[in-house]
C-alpha cells in the first residue's frame, strides 16, 4: 500500500514509566518530566488505573502530581505512565549488524573493553615497517613498555629518557695535603689528607677524621698516591694503604731496598662496596726510617706529590 511522508519505523515503542515512593500522608509528589496536565500521565495505584481531573483522583501540572487521598507507605504502590513519551524498544538481532550499519568512527574507546584488542587485530608492521631515526629530538617522545605496570606502554621525553638511562659517579671526592706529614720509623700511619680539590656530596671529612663516608650505597673506585721522604737516610721501603672501617683492604708496597734513594711514591687502587650510610674510607702510610710524606713541593695547586680521591662507579 501507497504512502504520503517518511517511510514509517519498524520498531516497537514503549511509554516511559515512574515508579513513586509513597510517604505516609502526602499527597503532593514530584514527576520526573514535566506535563501540561494529568492527561498527559496515566496513574496506576495498587494496580488499578485512577481517573484523572479534579475532584477525581489525581490532578498534574507541571512535574507537580496531587492525589486526592494519601497512601500508606508498605500497604499501597504507585506509579505513572506518561503518554506522550514514547521509546523505541527493538534491539537489532544478535548478529544482523553489519559494518555498513555502522558510521565511520562510530565505535569510540568507550565501547572497547578492556585489554579485548588482541595480535590479530594489530598490524605488525605499524612500528617495524617504518623507516629508523638516526637522532631524537629534543621534543620527540619515546614509547617505552613499564614492567611495572604489566607493560603498559607509556610514553617519555628525550630528556626523561636521557637522565634516565645509565646513572652519575657522585659522590665523588679528590684531596691533597697542606703541608708535609712527619712519619715515624717503621710506623703505619693515616695520611691527613686535609684540602679538598672537590668533594661533591660533602661526604669527605677534611678537617678530624681524614675519611669518606659516602652518602649513596654503591661500588667504589678508591686511588692513593703517596710521596715519601727520607729524612736524613736511604729509603729502603714503602707502603701505602687503603682502609675500609678501620681495616686494611689494600696494601701496596714499594720494596727499593737494593737500590735505597731518598724519595720514592707508592700508589693503590681499590674498589669497594660502601652501604651509603656507615662504613669509610682513610689512607694510611707505612715507612723504613723516620720521614715525611710529601705536599706539592712545587707550590703547584693543580699538581700534587700526594692525592687520595674516590668516585661511584655503580650502584
Amino acid at each position: 500500500m501507497a504512502y504520503l511522508g517518511n517511510v514509517p519505523a519498524r520498531s516497537f515503542i514503549s511509554f516511559e514509566r515512574q515508579v513513586f515512593t509513597i510517604v505516609n500522608s502526602q499527597t503532593a509528589y514530584t514527576l520526573s518530566h514535566s506535563v501540561t496536565n494529568e492527561n498527559d500521565i496515566r496513574l496506576v495505584v495498587n494496580n488499578v488505573v485512577q481517573e484523572p481531573g479534579s475532584g477525581k483522583a489525581y490532578t498534574a501540572t507541571g512535574t507537580t502530581l496531587t492525589l486526592s487521598a494519601a497512601l500508606t507507605n508498605g500497604t499501597d504502590e504507585m506509579y505513572c505512565v506518561f503518554l506522550g513519551r514514547a521509546t523505541a524498544t527493538n534491539a537489532p538481532g544478535a548478529g544482523s549488524v553489519g559494518t555498513s550499519q555502522l558510521a565511520a568512527d562510530a565505535v569510540t574507546n568507550a565501547k572497547i573493553a578492556d585489554d579485548a584488542i588482541s595480535d590479530e587485530q594489530l598490524d605488525p608492521t605499524v612500528i617495524t615497517g617504518q623507516t629508523a631515526e638516526t637522532s631524537i629530538a629534543t621534543d620527540d617522545l619515546i614509547l617505552l613498555s613499564d614492567t611495572s605496570a604489566s607493560g603498559a606502554l607509556k610514553k617519555m621525553t628525550r630528556a626523561n629518557f636521557v637522565s634516565g638511562v645509565g646513572g652519575v659517579n657522585t659522590p665523588m671526592f679528590e684531596a691533597v695535603m697542606s703541608g708535609n706529614q712527619a712519619l715515624g720509623n717503621g710506623s703505619t700511619t693515616k695520611i691527613q689528607f686535609d684540602t679538598e680539590k672537590f668533594d661533591t656530596n660533602g661526604d669527605y671529612d677534611h678537617s678530624t677524621n681524614y675519611r669518606f663516608t659516602p652518602t649513596v650505597a654503591g661500588k667504589y673506585q678508591f686511588d692513593v698516591s703517596v710521596e715519601f721522604a727520607a729524612g736524613g737516610s736511604s729509603l729502603a721501603y714503602c707502603y701505602v694503604y687503603i682502609y675500609k672501617n678501620g681495616s686494611a683492604r689494600k696494601i701496596s708496597l714499594n720494596d727499593f731496598q737494593a737500590n735505597p734513594g731518598n724519595t720514592h711514591n707508592a700508589t693503590a687502587s681499590y674498589i669497594i662496596d660502601m652501604d651509603g650510610s656507615s662504613d669509610y674510607v682513610e689512607a694510611y702510610g707505612h715507612m723504613s726510617g723516620a720521614g715525611n710524606v710529601l705536599h706539592n713541593d712545587g707550590g703547584s695547586s693543580s699538581s700534587k706529590s700526594s692525592v687520595f680521591k674516590g668516585y661511584k662507579i655503580i650502584e
